[in-house]
């Protein structure tokens, strides 16, 4: 791991959907790569997720992870789970949350719906569509119907609404974007989900976004490695990290 620049926000990471989302609210909010945060690579496919220096920042060996120089009491203060670090970030930059306990509310159910529904089962759709070792029709089947009543409950929300949460930009887009990029790998049509669609054209447009789903894509190479492939999906994950 790179040695950290006491004036900067230190980001641990990969060019992935949850990665993406940390990267795109740092330019959301303001701060530039290269001189407000520095992006550190973890490259899970070559097992940097399980150095010892990794997991003192991150305990749960994923990525990403933050480290802020200037924490809340003015001291260092490290951060993993990408939703914590949006939540973190909105409350460190006043952006992207709203200030009012409904407005607040509103943007949190979605986030929880990104972290606890559409990413894990998004996560299950990639794994068994692309990267298991056998195909499982039922596990395809399951996890794509899964995706197309995501993607279903996501359009029936952008039918009145502009955004996720209502009328305003904010972290539920942030975090729900990025997962939705690898729609054609996920056995989605867009156009069976036309609200979508627009907002998914609309948030792509945004230059933050742009900006920040740019992040380490030149360090990414294709799941054709069988140590990767371990060292993602085998073994070496549930082995306990002292």
């Amino acid at each position: 791991m790179s040695k950290k620049n006491k004036d900067v926000i230190d980001v641990y990471s990969w060019p992935t959907p949850n990665g993406h989302k940390v990267h795109i609210m740092l330019e959301e909010c303001g701060y530039r790569l290269g001189r407000d945060w520095i992006a550190h690579p973890i490259d899970i496919g070559a097992g940097d997720q399980f150095t010892p220096d990794f997991l003192k920042i991150s305990p749960n060996n994923k990525i990403p992870a933050i480290t802020d120089p200037n924490g809340p009491d003015g001291k260092s203060i490290h951060v993993f789970e990408s939703g914590a670090i949006l939540l973190y970030l909105a409350g460190k930059t006043g952006k992207f949350l709203p200030k009012s306990a409904r407005g607040k509310y509103e943007v949190l159910q979605w986030l929880m719906f990104q972290m606890g529904g559409l990413g894990p089962m998004l996560g299950q759709n990639h794994h068994f569509r692309l990267y298991a070792p056998e195909k499982i029709e039922y596990a395809i089947n399951r996890y794509t119907n899964e995706a197309k009543r995501l993607y279903g409950v996501l359009d029936t929300q952008l039918k009145d609404n502009p955004y996720i949460a209502g009328k305003t930009y904010s972290i539920a887009d942030i975090a729900i974007y990025p997962w939705t990029r690898n729609w054609k790998n996920q056995g989605i049509d867009l156009e069976d989900f036309p609200n979508f669609k627009r907002w998914y054209e609309m948030v792509g447009k945004r230059p933050a976004v742009i900006r920040g789903c740019e992040v380490l894509t030149s360090l990414r190479k294709p799941l054709h490695d069988d140590k990767a492939r371990e060292q993602l999906f085998g073994s070496t994950q549930y082995q306990r990290k002292k």
